[in-house]
């Protein structure tokens, strides 16, 4: 046989028969995993606020200023 074949062969082989993976996520790693998803968030959202919605709000508040 051609070494591609018998390559392919055990290479369907060995994904056909998949060993067990002793994983344990606790609830710690859970919690911190969630907190940084939070904290991710609230970064972006502290991102828009800075840079878009402050400087804008400025701009209304000098629009809005009254003329001498």
């Amino acid at each position: 046989m051609n070494k591609r074949v018998v390559g392919s062969v055990v290479l369907v082989l060995l994904l056909g028969c998949p060993s067990l993976a002793f994983a344990y996520i606790g609830p710690g790693l859970g919690a911190g995993a969630v907190g940084a998803v939070l904290a991710i968030l609230a970064g972006v959202l502290m991102l828009v606020v800075g840079v878009l919605w402050y400087p804008l709000k400025r701009l209304i508040k000098f629009l809005r200023r009254k003329k001498p």
